[in-house]
C-alpha cells in the first residue's frame, strides 16, 4: 500500500515534525519572587506568603487597610481586629457585608472582623520585622508602603 491510499487523518499522523532544540536556559543570578523591588534595598525589608489558606477578598480588605500604616500600629490595629476591638472596612468587596459604627473611623459604614486573614497578615508583619532586624534596620521607623494579595 502506498501513500494514495491513505486517508488524509491517517497520512498527517504518519508524519514526523521536525526536531528541534530548545533555546538554552539563560544562569538565572536572581530568582525573582516578589512583584516590586525598592527603590533602595539596604533599607528596605520584605516578607511574602504563599499558598495561605484564607480567603481572597479578606485579606485584599485587610491588606488595603494598613497599607501606608507604620509598622508598630499595624500590628497594633490587627491585634485589635482579632479582639473585634476595631473592624476592616470594606471598600472594594462591599456586597452584602453588613454594616457596623466601627467602620466611621474610616468614613465607611461596612465592615467586618476577618481574624483568619487578621493573623495571617499580623504573621507576615512580624516575619517582615523580624527580616528588618536582621538586616539591622531601626523597627521604629519601618512602614508598610507595599503590600499586595494575589488570588
Amino acid at each position: 500500500f502506498g501513500s494514495r491510499y491513505c486517508r488524509p487523518w491517517q497520512a498527517s499522523k504518519a508524519r514526523t515534525l521536525p526536531t528541534t532544540t530548545p533555546p538554552p536556559i539563560p544562569a538565572a543570578s536572581k530568582m525573582v519572587k516578589f512583584s516590586r523591588e525598592s527603590k533602595n534595598p539596604s533599607k528596605a525589608c520584605k516578607a511574602q506568603g504563599v499558598d495561605l489558606r484564607v480567603h481572597y477578598k479578606n485579606t485584599y480588605e485587610t491588606a488595603q487597610a494598613i497599607k501606608g500604616m507604620g509598622l508598630k500600629a499595624a500590628k497594633q490595629y490587627l491585634q485589635d481586629v482579632c479582639e473585634k476591638k476595631r473592624c476592616i472596612p470594606f471598600r472594594k468587596y462591599k456586597g452584602t457585608i453588613g454594616r457596623t459604627a466601627q467602620a466611621k473611623e474610616f468614613k465607611m459604614s461596612q465592615g467586618r472582623w476577618p481574624v483568619k486573614s487578621a493573623k495571617i497578615v499580623l504573621g507576615l508583619l512580624q516575619n517582615a520585622e523580624a527580616n528588618a532586624e536582621f538586616k539591622n534596620l531601626d523597627t521604629e521607623n519601618l512602614f508598610v508602603e507595599h503590600i499586595q494579595v494575589n488570588a
